[in-house]
Parts: structure tokens; C-alpha cells; sequence
């Protein structure tokens, strides 16, 4: 099961970009580019609920069973690691119209990227496309972090060999500056893979296969000492000899929820300390982002024969 885009940039990892011709288009110096749905294959089939084989369901009493969400979000295409900002109003995503298609060939199809949605009522609008690169640039974008007017993303790109993090800020409407962040955040001596910042600013939570964990991907946090990112801890009573990765935790700081076992996890901070976790969504659940409210923002796959079809943005709405 692919939970993420991760595999993507993996397979970036190993290319060397070489510019292959500008594929932006510019008027008057606006961006043009083509829409999602003119870039998904006409072969594909948007799969509804009631055909899905593997449903995913809530295994906790305190959550509905999750759906799609509503609007314009979902395509036949692949709708992935969703970010939603607090007030849950606003919903970062990242897209590709066709999860067939290798990484090589993504990021050249002028639509693979990350997406902005806005909600109207409980209906999500049109998304945005949102540019992190120069024009003219080959860059392939996803693992966005939203926090404030900052914006932490891996990427694939031009001048680089394999991936790297960068940053953005979000200023006068727009997402601009952005720059490498490995230095900041530590990316060749902590290998920092998918994270997330807690809200007071002093935790860096990220998923590793370092070579000190116990196994496959672990969650570590990392504390901030003089404005700079502490070694890393591991959560051993969180993380096992499997895959444990794709934290978020919540604004108020109490709840770490992650992805695990082709599920969705939960784990509580009490009295400073986290507790053993708990399974809240399964099957083919994975990336949670959480908004004030306690709903669930995550990725459903859907599969058949052993096959990846699609994947889009579910949610699972706390019961009052």
C-alpha cells in the first residue's frame, strides 16, 4: 500500500533533473495551467462509496465513520496527503491525475502538485493550484506543513539531486520566498522525513528510518534549544519493529495521531507523557490532519486486485 507520496520522492531521490523546456505557460506574467480534470485519463472511473471493497469504518466511539468529503476536491485522479489548518476551513492537499504513472513522468504533467481548497459552508470549492517554483523550473512538491504564514515542503527539483525540504511564506495572498529549510530543520543528520510542528513552536515531530529506531519508520520529536532543533527522541512506547509514521498533533498538544498498519492511530499525552496507542480508522487509512474540532482528515486508497485505482481526501467527523 502506498500511504503517501513518500514512494515518489524516493524515486526522485535516485534523478538528477535536467531542464526539458518550460512547461509553464505565462500571460502577462500570470501562470496558466491546464486543469486536473483535462489531465486524468478518460479510462478512469471516479469510485463512489458504494464501490469500494474496503471501506474505511471508525473503530472508536468517539468518531462517525468516515466519508468523503463534500465538494470539488475528490477526482478520479489522486487526491493525497491532506493538511487541514485549524479552523477547518482550509484544506492543503497534494494531487497527480493518474496514480499509474511514474514519478518521472509526474512531474512534467503540468497538474501534479500541491492544491488549495477553501470551504463554503460544509462544501469544499475549486481547488488552487500553488507554484513553489520558479517559472520555467521542473519541481515536484507534496509533504506540505501549514503553520501560520509558513509552509515546509519536500521536493524534488532542478539543481538538486534527490529530495530536499524547502520552505514558503505566505504573504499578500500569495505563497512566495521559498528556500531550503534542510539546515533548519536538519535533514542529512536527523534524516527528518514527513513532520509536524506543534503549536507553541518548540516540537518537531517526524517519521525516520534511522538507523537507532526499532524498525522501518518511527516517529521521533525534536525539541528546540536556543532556536535550534535538539537530537532527536525516539517514542519507543509509540513506535515498533513496523512502520509508524505521518504524525500530526493537535493544536492544544494532548493527541498524536499517526498512520500505522494501514490505519490510523491515536495516542494521548497525559501528565507529559504519551500513552500506548490506540486504532481509530482502518483499513487503507493513513495521513491524519486534525482541525479544532477533532475531525480527521485523511487518505483513502482504493484497490482492486492488488492494484492502486485512485485515492482521495475522506474525513471523520467527531461526535458532539
Amino acid at each position: 500500500m502506498r500511504i503517501s507520496k513518500t514512494h515518489i520522492f524516493l524515486i526522485l531521490g535516485l534523478l538528477v533533473f535536467i531542464p526539458i523546456g518550460t512547461f509553464l505557460l505565462t500571460r502577462n506574467n500570470n501562470i496558466v495551467l491546464p486543469s486536473r480534470e483535462s489531465k486524468i485519463p478518460k479510462d478512469l472511473v471516479k469510485i463512489i462509496p458504494s464501490m469500494d471493497a474496503n471501506p474505511p469504518k471508525s473503530y472508536s466511539e468517539l468518531y462517525y465513520d468516515p466519508i468523503p468529503i463534500k465538494g470539488k476536491v475528490n477526482t478520479a485522479g489522486g487526491e493525497d496527503s491532506p493538511f487541514i489548518l485549524p479552523d477547518g476551513n482550509t484544506l492543503y492537499f497534494f494531487f497527480t491525475p493518474d496514480v499509474r504513472v511514474p514519478a518521472e513522468k509526474q512531474v512534467i504533467d503540468q497538474v501534479t502538485g500541491i492544491y488549495v481548497s477553501k470551504k463554503v459552508g460544509d462544501v469544499w470549492q475549486e481547488p488552487e493550484r500553488i507554484i513553489l517554483q520558479d517559472i520555467g523550473k521542473l519541481a515536484l512538491d507534496g509533504a506540505e506543513f501549514v503553520q501560520n504564514n509558513t509552509m515546509y515542503f519536500c521536493s524534488a527539483r532542478e539543481g538538486y539531486t534527490g529530495i530536499h525540504w524547502f520552505k514558503a511564506q505566505y504573504i499578500n495572498g500569495k505563497w512566495v520566498n521559498w528556500v531550503n529549510a534542510d539546515q533548519e530543520l536538519k535533514y542529512a543528520e536527523y534524516s527528518t522525513g514527513e513532520l509536524h510542528i506543534s503549536s507553541d513552536g518548540r516540537e518537531l515531530y517526524f517519521h525516520s528510518t534511522r538507523s537507532d529506531g526499532l524498525g522501518g519508520y518511527d516517529i521521533w520529536v525534536s525539541k528546540k534549544v536556543n532556536e535550534i532543533w535538539d537530537y532527536p527522541v525516539n517514542l519507543s512506547l509509540i513506535n515498533s519493529a513496523g512502520n509508524e509514521g505521518w504524525p500530526c498533533i493537535t493544536e492544544n498538544g494532548k493527541e498524536l495521531w499517526f498512520s500505522k498498519d494501514y490505519g490510523i492511530w491515536r495516542s494521548e499525552r497525559i501528565n507529559g507523557e504519551w500513552t500506548k496507542p490506540t486504532q481509530m480508522f482502518s483499513p487503507l487509512a493513513g495521513e491524519p490532519s486534525v482541525d479544532n474540532n477533532g475531525n480527521v482528515y485523511f487518505t483513502h486508497h482504493f484497490y482492486k486486485n492488488n492494484t492502486m485505482l485512485e485515492a482521495d481526501i475522506y474525513v471523520s467527523f467527531k461526535k458532539p
